[in-house]
């Protein structure tokens, strides 16, 4: 059953258009991969769904629900939580404030969910009162999850969620987002990491220049010569 499905849309920066068409579906309960380089449109395709931008053609519709133009506050409600590029935690504030941010829609934090965030990353625990700003980059991600899961989301974007990050790190992030999309979670991931992404996810998507010029599952993805050329940086015999 498709929990996510963006019929043709098209997103403008004035007179550039960065997304040219872009349909895809998102079922209930699976990975779903977003690849490309940079400037293909991933970012603006997340940041469209979550409702930070407004497609000037196309529909996005969200548990049968049309929802492209909704408010992005809104689509928390709904249970759609994006963790965009960059982390954006707030330094000021503890860990555990962090957190609380993320349950803002609530009367107050689910005592029995924070828990169970903390579980899921334990180097949280050990760092509950200490301010965000002062974590690592791979410790401020981890925030920033879990943050996001919070607010108790039905459908989690992650955007770049292993960039600058050391390779046992990156390991513990996509060991983490496996873990999530266990517990019930429908992820859709933008990952410039290709090999990660294909490996996790159940199906994937390519865009180049604001176009999904490629669809298969992940292992169809990861075979394709095209993907190991661009992404994986394999040379294929001609």
């Amino acid at each position: 059953m498709s929990l996510l499905e963006v019929d043709g849309i098209e997103v403008r920066y004035g007179a550039i258009k960065a997304l040219k068409g872009v349909s895809f579906e998102v079922n209930e309960g699976e990975i779903v991969a977003l690849l490309g380089a940079n400037g293909a449109g991933k970012t603006t395709t997340q940041k469209t769904v979550s409702g930070m931008l407004r497609p000037s053609l196309g529909e996005i519709r969200y548990d049968g629900k049309r929802i492209d133009g909704t408010p992005a506050h809104e689509l928390i409600s709904l249970g759609i939580c994006h963790v965009p590029e960059g982390r954006h935690v707030f330094p000021r504030m503890t860990v555990n404030e962090n957190l609380e941010m993320g349950a803002f829609r609530f009367k107050r934090p689910d005592d029995k969910l924070q828990a169970h965030v903390l579980d899921l990353f334990p180097r949280l625990r050990e760092r509950i009162k200490q301010q965000a700003g002062t974590l690592s980059g791979g410790e401020q991600q981890m925030l920033a999850i879990g943050r996001a899961l919070m607010g108790k989301p039905r459908l989690l974007l992650l955007d770049e969620p292993s960039m600058g990050l050391a390779p046992l790190i990156v390991k513990q992030i996509f060991d983490i987002v496996r873990e999530i999309n266990n517990d019930g979670v429908t992820v859709l991931l933008v990952e410039q990491n290709a090999s990660q992404a294909l490996a996790l996810a159940n199906r994937g998507y390519v865009l180049e220049t604001g176009e999904i010029v490629l669809t298969g599952t992940g292992r169809e993805l990861l075979a394709d010569d095209r993907v190991r050329a661009a992404y994986l940086g394999e040379e294929i015999a001609s």
